[in-house]
């Protein structure tokens, strides 16, 4: 398929993504509410995906986003640069010393076992990214001088204050007026849209954002709750899913939104909080794609799954331009990311399409 691609001889960078890193704190498998230690991580719905196209996919990336400038700031651009993600868009705010100005969002965040299921408790409000602007980043120099072929950004951003929804906007304009494809991820979230008007402004937003978006990915309650579009037909507790329901909401969405060059939406049975059945479908030029399925999958760490698939899907529409190999390789990067700890991935490209030929668990020496 063809996307319109700008050539890497023309860009800076391959991807950056606009949204909030924060700090994840986690309670290895124990429980927030009985921790006496947490392992700290970096991660982020937006981050996460340009640091798997970095880290698993070699892809040179950079993140927008920005920190209070303190030490808890300092730690999170040393745990980017560790990825190899570059820093030098980071928008760096001053502060006061207990965060009244601005501040470092946290995400506390326990992995789930069993019939337990994973739980997040999020302190995030009044950070440095939710107080910026367009004028924060310059998108005309980002876009129009040193190059993009790809941005990807999503709906956890838009959702952290009035002035990050705008900031979207504005960021995905200059994008397009520049030829970078854009990627947005629905990522649903209620409790953060409760205090800026709930499920209808999310609505609103995400109505309007869409309008500019090359490649959509969500899953079923995102697509239900941020644009409208409903599967028929699925247990409330994903236990049973309906994969023509998924394929119908799909074609109403590429309807609906003549722009999308590709929609996407991973497929989730939920058996436990440490056993799922896991896929993903897309379409592209009127067609629909699925995934390999994996079936009875172990999970160590969910949280990021989404993402990894996500940044598997972008890797495989940039280098093959085969909607059938991207979301395959979505799908694996998913499954993978999965079985390790933390938000984000810890698998290589090497792995990734192991998976993808049918490699087991054996021990490899």
């Amino acid at each position: 398929m063809e996307l319109g691609l700008k050539s890497k001889e023309e860009c800076t960078f391959d991807a950056v993504s606009l949204g909030e890193v924060m700090l994840r704190l986690d309670p290895g498998e124990g429980r927030i509410k009985t921790a006496r230690s947490f392992k700290a991580w970096e991660g982020g719905g937006e981050y996460n995906v340009i640091r798997g196209l970095r880290r698993c996919f070699g892809m040179k990336t950079a993140v927008l986003t920005a920190f209070a400038d303190n030490e808890v700031g300092k730690l999170m651009e040393d745990f980017i640069l560790q990825g190899g993600v570059d820093t030098s868009l980071i928008k760096w705010m001053k502060t006061d010393g207990i965060g009244r100005v601005c501040r470092n969002g946290i995400n506390f965040t326990e992995r789930g076992f069993g019939i337990r299921g994973a739980l997040g408790c999020s302190d995030r409000a009044n950070t440095a990214i939710s107080k910026a602007t367009a004028e924060d980043f310059d998108f005309e120099y980002i876009f129009g001088e040193l190059g993009v072929r790809w941005l990807h950004t999503g709906g956890i951003y838009a959702a952290l204050s009035e002035t990050s929804s705008q900031t979207v906007i504005d960021a995905i304009k200059t994008a397009k007026k520049y030829g970078t494809i854009v990627s947005y991820d629905l990522n649903y979230r209620p409790s953060m849209w409760s205090a800026i008007g709930g499920q209808a402004k999310a609505q609103e937003v995400n109505k309007e954002i869409a309008k500019y978006v090359d490649v959509m990915i969500g899953n079923e309650e995102d697509f239900t709750a941020c644009l409208g579009f409903e599967v028929e037909g699925n247990d409330e507790n994903l236990k049973e899913l309906n994969l023509d329901g998924y394929k119908k909401m799909i074609n109403e969405a590429a309807k609906t939104y003549p722009n999308f060059k590709v929609v996407a939406t991973t497929l989730r049975t939920v058996k436990t909080a440490t056993v799922n059945d896991w896929s993903a479908i897309c379409w592209a030029n009127g067609e629909i794609y699925k995934a390999a399925q994996y079936d009875g999958l172990e999970i160590m760490d969910r949280v990021g799954g989404g993402d990894s698939f996500a940044s598997g899907l972008v890797y495989g529409l940039m280098t093959t331009g085969d909607p059938e190999k991207a979301v395959n390789y979505g799908a694996a990067h998913g499954a993978l990311a999965m079985t390790t700890p933390g938000d984000t991935t810890m698998a290589s490209l090497k792995e990734v399409e192991g998976i993808m030929s049918g490699a087991g668990a054996r021990v490899k020496r």
